[in-house]
């Protein structure tokens, strides 16, 4: 089965339930119309279908060779990511001084879900150069934006992400790799990094490397981390890559899934250190790193998204054609007749579609952020964007994980079979919980530090628009939308009592309900938006506008908050209740 891009749902949604319309034809974004935007995702969709997807299963079984240090990527992945590159893909969200074309974040995500539902691995590698050119153009230098920036942000160049460290993971006050000042400037590297997608590869003549790592004289923890760039190849005088620098890839991880994308050990200074250059100022790496990584939080979500969005059609094909049983008194019935097999299908879109819609209103919450025209409100709309910055990271993952499983059992025991291609889907998806911060650490984040923001101003402004949404569809007392109304009415009154109840709660009580409490939000607001996008559904059919996706959005809307978003009641228990029982069960974890 044929992936095919969901241009038409993302383009109804950007149109209707976001800021976009707003925001085109302004200031910066003063050349883009929502006609434009079309266009575009188009175009991405086009790119996606015809170039990239038909890589996916042969990158899969074909996997990254590794022999004498050098990666070599699958058949047809060099030249897929040229053309990508050279269409200007790279290029979507980035500054136009540096060859950019300056588009919103929100339609960059679109693209981005494209790219890695097509086929996962090869999206990871251009998802990191993207965050690797938005911390360079926060933090670094001119003179180094000046030299590398303009081949970042053409693709020409890969860049990656480097923290993980074997003894330290997602503790970073444990890093150890170190970095010698020299008399010139620059910096000498040496250490080892774990975990690098897109360490090494043949993809690109350059790869950019940001590394995290620590000098003699810094201070203890996280207060002591400093940001460098280290370039695979040195550049000569004309800015072309000249002699290699002394770092090299010390191995590639033999992995669950994503085949396709080298992840490898990555070892500096074996000789004198590698050459390397400060991006912002010494010991605040960590503020530089997290420009980086919060771009690719929201990614990742949309990784979540992506893998969902293809295995929901992958399975809803392999349903409508496989013939089984007998349902509705016929013989021979397709299996999506089947109800059961229809109440895993409509979760797996159903969470597809409530994820997709979080994950892009974060991506709006940022464009207003920065194209907003009263400051007051750009603050608003940036704490709006870290509020749901975890929530999109971790629910969208587990919903991508829930989705590709569920896709599985849709295909039985031919799910199983490698050759049926549902099980790549599941194994692919299964890191986007791990990536970026795991999800535990997100749901940590969140009631730590994101529930909390302007005093809890911003939450309640949150689900004040949550609530607007339910009236609006109160108001239309239409039944097709079930009991919409009331189970997202109980939804909001319990995420505000969750909420209360983990702000007033000790440290390790809220820890230990940190991660329900992050499901309970997720579903709270994967209802509403798709509340959302059902009553612009309803407004659109009023007006006499027949397409049959209408009535989709509307159905999915239903079933999304008559048959999952009920687990709230659930989970509020082991929120308001459950903290003891994680913390006094010493006994029962013994071997």
């Amino acid at each position: 089965m044929s992936y095919r891009a969901p241009v038409g749902e993302t383009v109804f949604f950007l149109d209707h339930c976001t800021s976009l319309p707003t925001l085109a034809g302004k200031g910066e974004l003063s050349e883009l119309s929502t006609e434009l935007v079309a266009q575009v995702l188009e175009e991405a969709g086009k790119f996606a279908n015809e170039r990239i997807a038909p890589l996916n299963r042969p990158g899969d079984k074909e996997g990254t060779p590794f022999q004498n240090g050098v990666v070599t990527m699958p058949k047809g992945w060099k030249e897929t990511y040229r053309a990508w590159a050279e269409a200007g893909w790279n290029a979507l969200p980035a500054p136009a001084e540096y060859g950019g074309q300056g588009l919103p974040s929100m339609i960059n995500m679109a693209c981005v879900e494209y790219w890695h539902s097509a086929a996962m691995a090869f999206g990871l590698g251009p998802m990191l150069t993207q965050a690797g050119v938005e911390a360079m153009h926060a933090h670094a230098s001119d003179e180094l934006k000046e030299k590398y920036l303009h081949k970042l942000v053409s693709g020409e160049w890969m860049g990656t992400m480097q923290l993980t460290e074997p003894q330290a993971g997602s503790d970073l006050a444990h890093l150890r790799t170190r970095a010698e000042r020299q008399g010139d400037g620059t910096y000498r590297i040496k250490g080892q990094k774990i975990f690098i997608t897109y360490g090494e590869h043949d993809m690109t003549p350059n790869i950019i490397h940001f590394v995290l790592a620590r000098l003699p004289d810094a201070p203890s923890g996280t207060k002591g981390i400093s940001l460098f760039l280290v370039p695979k190849f040195l550049l000569k005088e004309d800015g072309t890559p000249g002699p290699r620098n002394d770092l090299r890839c010390a191995s590639v991880e033999h992995k669950l899934g994503i085949h396709a994308s080298p992840t490898c050990v990555m070892v500096y200074g074996d000789n004198e250190g590698a050459t390397a250059y400060l991006v912002g100022e010494e010991n605040k790496g960590l503020a530089c790193m997290f420009t980086m990584m919060n771009l690719a939080r929201l990614a990742v979500g949309v990784e979540g998204v992506a893998v969902g969005e293809a295995a929901y059609q992958h399975a809803l094909a392999y349903a409508n054609e496989r013939k089984q049983g007998r349902a509705n008194g016929k013989e021979s019935s397709p299996i999506i007749a089947h109800p059961d097999v229809k109440r895993m299908l409509l979760t797996m879109r159903a969470l597809t579609n409530a994820s997709r819609a979080i994950c892009l209103k974060t991506a709006d919450a940022i464009d207003r952020s920065r194209h907003l025209s009263d400051a007051g409100e750009r603050t608003k709309a940036a704490d709006e964007a870290n509020l749901l910055t975890p929530v999109a990271k971790a629910f969208s993952t587990d919903a991508g994980i829930e989705a590709s499983s569920l896709g599985v059992q849709v295909h039985g025991g031919m799910g199983f079979i490698e050759e049926t291609g549902a099980a790549q889907y599941y194994r692919d998806s299964r890191i986007t919980a791990i990536y970026e911060g795991t999800n535990g650490i997100q749901a940590i984040d969140l009631v730590g530090r994101k529930i909390g923001l302007a005093g809890g101003e911003t939450l309640a402004r949150v689900i004040a628009g949550y609530r607007e949404t339910a009236r609006k569809v109160a108001e239309l007392k239409d039944p097709a939308f079930g009991a919409v109304v009331l189970r997202i009415e109980d939804g909001l009154k319990i995420l505000e009592r969750t909420s209360k109840h983990l702000l007033a709660a000790k440290q390790e009580d809220a820890l230990a309900g940190a991660t329900p409490y992050l499901r309970i939000f997720g579903l709270v607001a994967g209802a509403a938006y798709l509340a959302e996008i059902a009553l612009a559904a309803h407004k659109a059919k009023s007006g006499g506008d027949s397409n049959p996706a209408h009535d989709a959005r509307i159905a999915t809307a239903r079933f999304f908050a008559e048959n999952l978003l009920p687990a709230v009641a659930g989970l509020e228990l082991a929120v308001m209740s459950g903290a003891d029982s994680v913390l006094q069960s010493e006994a029962a974890l013994v071997a």
